[in-house]
C-alpha cells in the first residue's frame, strides 16, 4: 500500500505552514526580531525545534509540486526543441513566441525568477532556523537535525540550479530576507556553483538512505547525488559528475525496472514495463528500484493537488467537430444518462505542449517498431471514430476522409490529433470530474528523479572524458530495457544523448534547463521545432540566457543590477 505520511501530515498542517510562512516572510519589528521566545509561534522559534522544522519541509515539498509539477511542467517543454504551445501555434504563450515573450517584462521570465527566490527565501528560513536554534537540547539527535538541513539544502540548491542556468549570473542570497532589501547585486555563476556544491555534498552524506525517509517523496541521499552530477556537468567537472552519478546507480540498491511489476493495466493489449513505470500507484513501491524522487498527488485529501499532465501534454480530440458524414465524432462515455464526448481512456487534454516532429517521429525512426517507449500503449498514435450513428465508425481518424472539407486544417494536426504520450495519462482511472473524464487532472504520483536518467547524466560526464565506450555502455542500459538496439562507441554524441532524453523522459524532465545548462537552446529551438505558425518561435541568440525581470531591475534601488546581453 501506498505510504500517504507525507499527504497526511501535509492535510491536517498545511493551513499552519502557511501561516508559518507569511508571519516570518512579512516579520520586520526590530523588537520582534531581537526577542526570542519559546513558549509560542514566532519568527524565531518557527523552525528551530524538529516539529517546526518538519513542517516547513513538508511546505517546501508543496511548493515545489504546486509551483514546477501541479500546473507549469508544460513551461519547460514548450519553447524548445521538444514542443511548442498546440491550442493556438500562432499566438503569444508557453513561449511560443520569443521576441515578445523573452523580454524583460515577460511573465514567463519573472514566473521563474519569482518562484527560484520563494523556494529559496523558504529554504533560508528553515536553514537558519535550524542552525539558530534557541534551544540546542530540543534536538535529541545530531544525524536528524542533519538530515533536516541536508533537505532543506537540498531545495535550496534545486532552486538556484534553476536560476543560474536560466539567468547565468544571480543575486546568491544564502541567509533570509528578514527586512525590505533594495541592493542585491548579481554573483558569478562559479560562486553560485559553490553554494550548490556545498548544499548538495552536505545533504548526500546527510540525508536519509532509499528506504529509510519517513514518507514516500522525501528527499534521499541518491536524489541529492543525482543532482550533484548534473551541476558537476554544468560546470564541466566531468569525473566529478561521473563519480556523483556512480554513487547512486552502485551504492544504495537502485536498478533499472526490466520486468513488468505492480499494478498492470492492459487497456491498450502493447502494455510493457516501461509503461507499467507510469501506471497509478506503481512509482512508490519498494520494488520499483528506478525510483528516486518522485513528487506525491493524492485524490480526495485536502492539499493533495492533482498533475495536470493530460491537460498539458494530450491532444484535445474531442473539439475535433463532426465525422465525414456528419455526426459527432467522439460520443464518449454514458454519464448521469447522457453521452458526455470524452473518452475514459483519453481524459480531456487541452494541448498546451504539442510534440514537435522531432519528439513524434524523428527521434524513433531506428527502432519504431520494436522500442517499447514507441508502442502504442506509450505513444497513442491512432485514433477512432466513437460514434454508432455514423458510417464511420470504430473507423480510424483520417484527415484525407474529409476531402479537404474542413474548416481547421492547422488546429487538425496542432491541437485536436497528435501522438498522445500516454505516460502522462491515467487511462480509466479518474477521480473528479467524471462528465468530463476527469477534465484533464489526474492523481498519480510524477518522477522528478529517476535512474534513467542517471544512466544518461553519467554517459555525458563519460562523453566529456572522451570515453565514448563506457558512455554508450550506460545509455545502451537504458536502450536495452525497452528492447532498441544497442549502439556503438561512434554513435556518441551530446546530441544523441539529447535524442536519447527525449525518448525516454518527454514530458519528466525539465527539457528547458536541459538545453540551457548545455548552452544548446538557440541551436536546437532552430533545428527541431516546427511550429507552422511562428517559424523556430522567433528565437535569437540572446535568448540562450532569459532576461532579468524588469520589475526586478527598477525595485533594486540600492544597487545597479546589470541586464544580461542583448535585452
Amino acid at each position: 500500500m501506498k505510504n500517504n505520511k507525507l499527504i497526511n501530515i501535509l492535510r491536517s498542517r498545511l493551513a499552519l505552514a502557511l501561516t508559518i510562512v507569511i508571519i516570518i516572510s512579512s516579520s520586520c519589528s526590530e523588537n520582534v526580531l531581537e526577542e526570542t521566545p519559546i513558549d509560542f509561534l514566532s519568527p524565531g522559534n518557527a523552525y528551530s525545534t524538529p516539529g517546526g522544522v518538519e513542517l516547513g519541509i513538508i511546505y517546501l515539498h508543496t511548493y515545489v509540486r504546486s509551483s514546477f509539477y501541479n500546473l507549469n511542467m508544460p513551461y519547460f517543454a514548450t519553447g524548445t526543441d521538444v514542443a511548442y504551445y498546440g491550442e493556438a501555434p500562432g499566438s503569444a504563450g508557453y513561449m511560443n513566441d520569443y521576441a515578445s515573450e523573452c523580454v524583460p517584462s515577460g511573465s514567463i521570465p519573472s514566473s521563474f525568477w519569482s518562484s527560484g527566490y520563494k523556494l529559496i527565501q523558504l529554504s533560508n528560513l528553515i536553514i537558519d532556523g535550524i542552525n539558530n536554534s534557541v534551544d540546542k537540547s530540543l534536538w535529541t539527535s545530531e544525524a536528524k537535525k542533519n538530515a533536516l538541513l541536508g533537505e532543506a539544502m537540498f531545495f535550496r540548491a534545486y532552486a538556484y540550479r534553476m536560476l543560474v542556468y536560466l539567468f547565468g549570473d544571480v543575486p546568491l542570497q544564502k541567509e533570509p530576507v528578514t527586512t525590505a532589501k533594495t541592493d542585491f547585486a548579481r554573483s558569478s555563476k562559479s560562486d553560485v556553483y559553490a553554494l550548490l556544491e556545498s548544499d548538495l555534498t552536505f545533504a548526500a552524506a546527510n540525508l536519509p538512505k532509499r528506504g529509510s525517509e519517513t514518507a514516500s517523496g522525501r528527499i534521499t541521499q541518491g536524489a541529492a547525488w543525482h543532482l550533484l552530477s548534473e551541476i558537476y556537468l554544468a560546470e564541466g567537472k566531468y569525473q566529478n559528475a561521473v563519480d556523483a552519478a556512480s554513487h547512486v546507480i552502485n551504492d544504495y540498491g537502485y536498478a533499472l525496472m526490466t520486468k513488468r511489476f505492480g499494478s498492470q493495466k492492459n487497456i491498450f493489449k502493447t502494455e510493457n514495463v516501461y509503461y507499467d513505470l507510469f501506471t497509478k500507484d506503481n512509482q512508490n513501491l519498494s520494488t520499483n528500484t528506478e525510483n528516486i524522487w518522485a513528487i506525491q498527488f493524492e485524490p480526495n485529501v485536502t492539499g493533495g493537488l492533482s498533475y495536470m499532465g493530460p491537460r498539458g501534454f494530450g491532444p484535445a480530440y474531442f473539439r475535433m467537430g463532426n465525422t465525414p458524414d456528419g455526426y459527432t465524432a467522439f460520443r464518449g462515455e454514458l454519464y448521469n444518462g447522457s453521452y458526455t464526448g470524452y473518452s475514459d481512456t483519453l481524459s480531456r487534454p487541452v494541448s498546451w505542449a504539442r510534440p514537435t516532429s522531432y519528439t513524434c517521429y524523428t527521434i524513433w525512426k531506428s527502432d519504431f517498431k520494436n522500442d517499447y517507449r514507441n508502442a502504442e500503449a506509450c505513444i497513442k498514435r491512432h485514433f477512432y471514430f466513437d460514434n454508432p450513428k455514423s458510417a464511420y465508425n470504430k473507423k480510424e481518424i483520417k484527415w484525407s476522409l474529409y476531402n479537404g472539407q474542413r474548416s481547421s486544417p492547422l488546429k487538425d494536426t496542432t491541437q485536436y490529433l497528435y501522438p498522445y504520450f500516454m505516460k502522462v495519462n491515467t487511462p480509466l482511472d479518474y477521480y473528479t470530474d467524471l462528465a468530463r473524464s476527469g477534465g484533464g487532472y489526474v492523481y498519480k504520483d510524477v518522477y522528478a528523479m529517476r535512474l534513467a536518467e542517471t544512466y544518461l547524466l553519467r554517459a555525458e560526464g563519460y562523453l566529456g572524458l572522451g570515453n565514448k565506450d563506457k558512455a554508450a555502455a550506460d545509455i545502451n542500459m537504458v536502450r536495452s530495457r525497452s528492447n532498441a538496439k544497442a549502439i556503438s562507441a561512434s554513435d556518441v554524441t551530446i546530441d544523441y544523448i539529447l535524442d536519447e532524453r527525449v525518448r525516454e523522459l518527454y514530458s519528466e524532465e525539465t527539457r528547458l534547463l536541459t538545453l540551457m545548462r548545455l548552452g544548446k537552446l538557440v541551436e536546437r529551438v532552430k533545428k527541431y521545432n516546427d511550429n507552422p505558425v511562428i517559424t523556430t518561435l522567433n528565437i535569437q541568440s540572446r535568448n540562450d540566457l532569459y532576461p532579468i525581470p524588469q520589475t526586478v531591475i527598477d525595485l533594486n534601488t540600492g544597487a545597479k543590477l546589470e541586464q544580461n546581453p542583448g535585452y
